[in-house]
């Protein structure tokens, strides 16, 4: 990775602001970050030609992005700190959570220390800048240049010398830069950093910024009823992260505590409403520095539905009956009545309530349970009611031989009708007399249905099969699902768990020696509908949709009395009810969805039994509008037989992003639009081309995305295409109006635009004289003229002048160029006098000044001996000097280098005789003294202090002691000795020692003893720590003993 440092302006005025004391900040452009995308903001000003400065025009085409390119776009660097500077004190929380930043009071105390114009540094060239910033886990350069080559540096952090450590530190010393390379940056490396060079330093704040704050895990929709409680959950990348919250765009703040609660569980943020009302609908947003999520809720009235009621029923004595109801809330409890008073369960009498599903049930049915009974759900204004009838079986008395005879109550041409609902349980008691007793035989007539039971075991369907209809089948079984019972003076035919296939008739017959009877039962099943087919999504707008569907298949026997719509994202599970009053019809218009989110639609179908089974889910779909239509469209330019046309994109894109445009035209008087350009263009400008010349044009732009065409925007008023005349004039670069100056071997590219209609004639000129097209190459557009000359030579000096020509109308500018190289060697060195240890130097200026003035010479001297140079005088502007401080005894060469805008001449004009600096003869004899004995014991020049501290809190104890040779120190607390103990640190600098405590507790109180011991004896002192609890301490101390008694 390629770090880029952007220090902050160190000229910008350096303001503390008054922050609140809970507000929490950090500031200053990025050092160093990792680009999304191959996005540079630096091709933002490339000419549209190769070269410098002067070269072609800024082009910001390499900034613009197709939308639907899936990438994310790189955001430019913003100066964070320009922006709180201007901002007012209000707004410093609101910014700080934008940029991700963290300590804004540290920050501003460090950065008002920073002084704002340094003094000029005689060992520093260039020294580092006020204040770095970098990401956190990336690495960043902090860099000097040091007058002196061969210097040594030393690199501090917080005023400690920065140690190498692996890989985390890295020191470079590349020619005069010294480079501290930080690998790897965590909020420990955010700290003030020093450069220190003999006596100078060079100071810079280095902050960390950590990445910012990811969703991992989006919010969900949620639908609830009145009085329920709501809790939004997500996800983000950061344990104990800040996030924001809102409800339709306005921020939730901690004062509104009594209607919502914030709670964090690691990386999990929850929004939570206790209690729900209608006006808590809208959509949520959770934000962070790094992302957003929004989700709807919907609260409705609490609305109880039916699915089945209970019906009534007719049972003989001694029976079971059962009463049983469905509602669409299982939380719902109720109560059942006995003619208005309320059923008390116990042995005989049951009540159970197993989901939505409510039961009565009564065992052995006696006269006494004849009566209207009623469902109540609590909290809502149903009362679900049935009668139970007691059929009493009245046995009359027969002579023997009394032909067999079913007792039906309904025995006509037409059979009985009895209806079931699939999965309850069917009891037809039929009640039978004859004498002798007569045979009964059960048979299911309906073709398509399966061979069921009966019971009779003394007859066989060999017996009585030629007396049956071809058709039906036999019922036989005793035992199973579908079984037939015989009793003396009734049979009992019973279905367990009815199903759709047991639709049909029944016949029931019997027989005895005297006659026979039959009767024919229609049994109907009814169900839930069919799930529908899956829904289909038409007339997709901004935020809303148009869903059709079909009626089931099969309706479950009874008429569909509505459909239930269901929608959810499509990267969630949770489904939303979209209605709670059934949908009549088979379309529906679905509304208040999230542009740009993928969405999926369920149905179910309803009945009177109950609810289907889901559809199958829609095809996912995004709600998407088109653009608004372009804006400033105006025209640029007209020829006679172009136009051209520019224009800004929509105001408003949308999620569906933006196709491209389409540009069409209309002659004046006609109402046809004819497209100016084929296919769409994704660029803002067009160049209309084949236009006849004298046409009136109405223009118009459309903008185009998935969604479909945006508004068109018009220009008013007809276009003419005819050609405009318009004088020549030059507009001169500001750079070119004074002479442009370049060194031998640069690029020069002068880029000068004009205007005139038609395209003007364009002339350069050199000093009166046509240029070499070989040598100088000329290029020339409608808008702009360019001179380029790859290699710029001397003889490309002079004065430039271009003319512009349309008629008889003409402009014409002048350019002035210099071209400059690096000067010649001075001439006539000589060393003029040597005295005592100076020599004096005098030359002529150089013989080739480079076409620029002389700016001065460079003195370097050398001892023969080692030929090894040294400046003596830089920038120097005379043409003679001394030379001082010479070493007496040695010889010395010196050489001259001439100096210009370019820099140092190429050689250096040498003197020829080396100076000898001669010797005065005298010796010097040292005096001889006798060495003296500097030793002395060890002696404490400032003692202990005896301190009260408060327990938790880091301490130091302090003292200073003097001995030669240096003496060796000891702590001890109690007479015990703590140099084997890590919480403690001893530090001796200079004579000072420190003992530092950490988080010290009530334990720690005693007595401290410093000992210092050299070959000269020993010193100790002491003083006493005294710690004191702080008061929360306290307290859980007071609390625990309570305990302990209690």
């Amino acid at each position: 990775m390629t770090v880029t440092e952007k220090p902050i302006n160190s000229t910008v005025g350096l303001q503390y602001f008054d922050v609140p004391p809970h507000s929490c900040l950090s500031l200053f452009v990025t050092s160093e970050a990792p680009l999304s995308g191959d996005l540079d903001i630096r091709a933002a000003f490339r000419r549209t030609t190769e070269g410098h400065d002067e070269a072609g025009e800024l082009n910001f085409s390499a900034l613009l992005k197709k939308r639907g390119d899936g990438k994310t776009e790189s955001q430019p660097d913003v100066d964070v700190w320009e922006i709180l500077r201007k901002a007012p004190p209000s707004e410093y929380e609101k910014i700080a959570f934008q940029y991700g930043i963290t300590d804004l009071r540290g920050m501003l105390k460090r950065l008002k220390r920073i002084k704002k114009e340094e003094k000029k540094s005689t060992a520093f060239l260039k020294k580092l800048d006020p204040a770095y910033q970098v990401d956190k886990g990336q690495k960043i350069k902090l860099m000097v240049e040091v007058a002196n080559p061969d210097a040594d540096v030393k690199w501090l952090k917080n005023g400690q010398e920065i140690q190498v450590s692996g890989s985390k530190y890295i020191f470079e010393a590349v020619g005069n830069k010294r480079i501290l390379t930080i690998n790897h940056c965590s909020l420990a490396d955010d700290a003030a950093y020093e450069c220190v060079v003999g006596e100078e330093k060079s100071f810079t704040e280095l902050f960390v910024k950590e990445p910012p704050i990811l969703i991992t895990h989006p919010l969900e929709d949620q639908m609830v009823m009145v009085g329920e409680r709501v809790e939004f959950e997500c996800e983000v990348s950061e344990e104990g992260a800040t996030v924001k919250w809102e409800k339709d765009g306005v921020e939730l703040t901690r004062e509104e505590t009594f209607k919502y609660r914030f709670k964090k569980d690691g990386k999990k943020q929850y929004l939570i409403i206790n209690e729900s009302t209608k006006e808590d609908s809208g959509h949520y947003t959770v934000k962070t520095n790094g992302g957003v999520s929004v989700a709807e809720l919907i609260v409705q009235e609490k609305k109880l539905e039916v699915y089945q009621s209970i019906a009534d029923l007719t049972v003989k004595a001694r029976d079971q009956a059962v009463f049983k109801c469905e509602v669409s809330d299982e939380n719902v409890k109720g109560i059942w009545l006995k003619n208005g008073k309320e059923v008390v369960p116990d042995e005989r009498i049951k009540i159970s309530h197993i989901g939505r599903i409510h039961k009565l049930t009564i065992e052995d049915v006696t006269p006494g349970d004849e009566a209207d009974y009623s469902f109540i759900p609590q909290g809502f204004a149903y009362n679900l009611s049935a009668k139970l009838q007691f059929l009493e079986v009245k046995i009359d008395f027969v002579p023997r031989e009394e032909p067999p005879k079913i007792h039906l109550d309904c025995l006509g041409q037409s059979p009985d009708t009895i209806v079931v609902v699939a999965g309850n349980k069917l009891r037809l008691d039929v009640p039978i007399s004859g004498d002798p007793t007569p045979t009964v035989i059960w048979q299911k007539v309906n073709k398509k249905s399966d061979l069921l039971r009966s019971n009779d075991d003394s007859v066989t369907p060999s017996e009585n099969s030629s007396d049956l209809n071809t058709d039906s089948k036999l019922l036989f079984e005793s035992e199973g699902r579908v079984r037939v019972e015989k009793h003396e003076d009734h049979c009992v035919f019973i279905i367990e768990g009815a199903e759709k296939e047991d639709e049909g008739v029944y016949r029931v017959i019997v027989k005895n020696p005297v006659g026979e009877d039959k009767a024919d039962i229609t049994v109907k099943v009814i169900d839930v509908p069919d799930p529908p087919e899956a829904p289909k999504i038409s007339n997709i707008g901004e935020d809303y949709c148009t869903v059709q569907w079909q009626p089931p298949k099969y309706d479950g026997g009874q008429p569909v009395l509505g459909y239930i719509l269901e929608r959810k994202k499509k990267k969630s599970y949770r489904w939303m009810r979209l209605n709670f009053d059934l949908l009549k019809e088979l379309t529906y218009e679905a509304k208040r969805m999230i542009e740009g989110v993928v969405y999926e639609m369920r149905i179910y179908a309803v009945n009177s039994i109950g609810m289907s089974r889901p559809s199958p889910a829609s095809q996912p779909f995004m709600p998407i509008a088109p653009p608004s239509e372009p804006t400033h469209f105006t025209v640029e330019d007209v020829s006679d037989s172009t136009v051209a046309l520019k224009w800004r994109p929509p105001e408003r894109i949308g999620a569906g992003g933006l196709d491209g445009y389409i540009v069409e035209y209309c002659k004046e008087g006609s109402t046809e639009w004819i497209p100016a350009l084929p296919g769409l263009t994704e660029r803002t400008s067009a160049l209309i081309k084949d236009l006849v010349t004298g046409d009136k044009l109405h223009f118009r732009i459309k903008a185009i995305n998935l969604a479909g065409e945006s508004g068109a925007a018009i220009i008013k008023e007809p276009i003419t295409v005819q050609e405009i005349l318009q004088r020549p004039k030059i507009w001169l670069p500001r750079h070119l109006r004074q002479t442009l100056v370049k060194k031998v071997g640069e690029t020069i590219n002068i880029v000068i635009p004009f205007q005139g209609k038609p395209r003007p004639k364009i002339i350069w000129t050199k000093d009166g004289q046509s240029l070499d097209a070989k040598d100088v190459g000329i290029r020339n557009s409608n808008t702009d003229t360019i001179l380029f000359i790859r290699k710029a030579e001397l003889h490309h000096s002079g004065a430039y002048e271009v003319t512009l020509q349309i008629e008889n109308m003409t402009d014409k500018v002048a350019i002035t160029i210099q071209i400059i190289d690096k000067p010649g060697p001075p001439q006539n060195i000589k060393l003029t006098d040597v005295w005592g240890f100076n020599a004096a130097l005098e030359w002529t200026p150089p013989q080739d000044d480079g076409n620029a003035q002389i700016l001065g010479y460079t003195v370097q001297k050398a001892d023969k001996k080692t030929m090894e140079w040294y400046t003596v005088f830089d920038h120097y502007r005379r043409t003679n000097c001394v030379v001082s401080e010479l070493i007496m005894g040695n010889e010395y060469f010196f050489r001259v280098f001439s100096e210009n805008l370019c820099g140092l001449s190429e050689t250096a004009a040498t003197t020829k005789n080396p100076a000898y600096i001669q010797k005065t003869g005298t010796t010097y004899k040292p005096p001889c003294y006798k060495q003296h004995d500097f030793s002395e014991p060890p002696k404490f020049t400032h003692p202990l202090v005896n301190r009260s501290v408060i327990a938790g809190y880091n301490t130091t104890l302090s003292c200073a002691v003097r001995g030669i040779p240096k003496p060796k120190i000891y702590w001890y607390k109690n007479k015990v000795d703590l140099s084997g103990d890590a919480k403690y640190r001893m530090f001796s600098k200079q004579g000072v020692l420190t003992l530092e405590i950490r988080k010290p507790t009530p334990f720690d109180g005693g007595f401290y003893t410093c000992k210092a011991v050299n070959e000269c004896g020993e010193a100790e002192i002491e003083c006493k720590l005294d710690v004191r609890g702080n008061q929360m301490s306290i307290m859980h101390n007071t609390n625990t003993a309570v305990k302990k008694q209690q």
